[in-house]
């Protein structure tokens, strides 16, 4: 396989930007969502409540485009470059705007103290986190082309911590019987295992026999029991998973939904062309960062679990990456992207007919499947380059499909 396409998302749920490369980072592409609109919501008492926008919800999104722009056209990866985001407003029929009035300019790294941004709280799928109000050149822009109050925030340097199993360390933990059952941990593993059965008999005894004399007593053996074996286990645990603890941090993410990656396969999206009768699937309505082509049957990717990419470039590196989590689906994918409001005929019924096969996640058994969440094995530093045309490898499979539980998001 190769990689087809990559996307980033500099504006949270704004249109995508079409990149040749991108260097991966523990968090994502290096300018992938670190910006968000939040619309003003007046509520009862007279207060101000700021809720965060998504296409699904909010489909007049999808009509703005977003361009990278670097100074002299060159692209530059520092965090100090003076970057900015180009957005253009494209509605659908409105002829009142000159073409000077539908575009902005953001900074890609804005200046947060020297611009004195007003700091506030953002929880996005139940993980919170700080960000920078832009100031009002930019909310006034938005929020005439929305025609509703909005605002724009910037991450600035805070993330999110990524929640449920869906970092790699997490997803790779095992309980623990199956760690001594399967990978046997020397001789101090059949005492955990000796003393879990005794706490099982124990408990057992007291609901057999009740809580007559010397209940106390069997409380605190049962607890001693407890304790013993846990001490037991966590002593005797392999040297390689106690490293992996210590020396992974946690992972963390943008404003992106569940995971720093979204990996897609244009096998896959043939295959849902072919169901619609009048025009092909757009793939960014999936919103991935990497596209590969070549996969050799569609849907296959429920069951990667980790690739390798190649780069073509004389230097021959090779990075991999983890994927933990199959990506859900909304009803983001009916939108039209030309009108800026909910798809009608076979545009606008995607998500039903994804419905009717591809509802194989057990976690989310309302929602659809498209795609594969995934990460970098380290959570520090930089990764390398990818770029279109880079061979993909499939280097981990599973036999069965991984269950979806972010608790923020449920069935979405």
């Amino acid at each position: 396989m190769i990689i087809e396409r990559l996307y980033t998302y500099p504006i949270k749920s704004l249109r995508e930007t079409s990149l040749p490369s991108a260097r991966l980072t523990p968090t994502g592409f290096q300018y992938d969502r670190r910006f968000m609109l939040l619309k003003v919501i007046i509520k009862p008492d007279g207060g101000e409540e700021m809720r965060h926008m998504s296409v699904s919800k909010f489909p007049e999104m999808a009509l703005f485009r977003t361009d990278i722009v670097f100074p002299d056209g060159c692209r530059d990866e520092d965090e100090t470059n003076e970057g900015r985001i180009l957005v253009t407003y494209s509605p659908p029929t409105d002829t009142t705007y000159m073409d000077s009035e539908k575009r902005i300019e953001v900074p890609l790294t804005p200046d947060v103290e020297e611009s004195n941004l007003k700091e506030v709280q953002v929880t996005l799928h139940g993980s919170p986190t700080r960000a920078y109000v832009m100031g009002p050149e930019y909310n006034g822009w938005f929020s005439t082309c929305f025609g509703y109050r909005v605002i724009l925030v910037y991450l600035g340097p805070h993330s999110r911590r990524v929640l449920g199993s869906f970092a790699p360390l997490k997803r790779s933990q095992k309980s623990i019987w199956n760690v001594n059952l399967e990978l046997g941990l020397g001789l101090s593993s059949p005492r955990v295992l000796v003393e879990g059965t005794a706490v099982v008999m124990v408990l057992w005894l007291v609901l057999v026999y009740g809580y007559g004399y010397g209940s106390i007593s069997i409380y605190f053996l049962v607890a001693a029991a407890m304790l013993r074996g846990f001490f037991l286990f966590q002593n005797s645990a392999p040297t390689n998973l106690k490293r992996g603890k210590e020396e992974r941090e946690e992972a963390y993410i943008t404003f992106a939904d569940c995971a720093p990656y979204l990996i897609a396969s244009m096998t896959s999206l043939h295959n849902v062309s072919a169901r619609l009768q009048d025009k092909a699937m757009n793939m960014t309505k999936f919103r991935p960062n990497i596209v590969v082509s070549g996969a050799e049957a569609a849907f296959e990717e429920d069951f990667w679990t980790e690739l390798t990419i190649h780069n073509q470039s004389q230097n021959r590196e090779e990075t991999r990456l983890l994927l933990t989590a199959n990506c859900v689906r909304c009803t983001s994918i009916n939108v039209d992207y030309t009108t800026g409001k909910m798809g009608k005929g076979e545009e606008g019924s995607v998500l039903k007919k994804l419905m009717k096969d591809r509802r194989v996640d057990t976690g989310a058994r309302f929602s659809p499947v498209f795609g594969r969440y995934a990460f970098l094995p380290t959570l520090t530093g930089k990764g390398m380059e990818v770029s279109i045309g880079d061979g993909v490898v499939v280097s981990g499979r599973a036999e069965v499909r991984s269950v979806y539980d972010w608790p923020g998001m449920g069935n979405v």
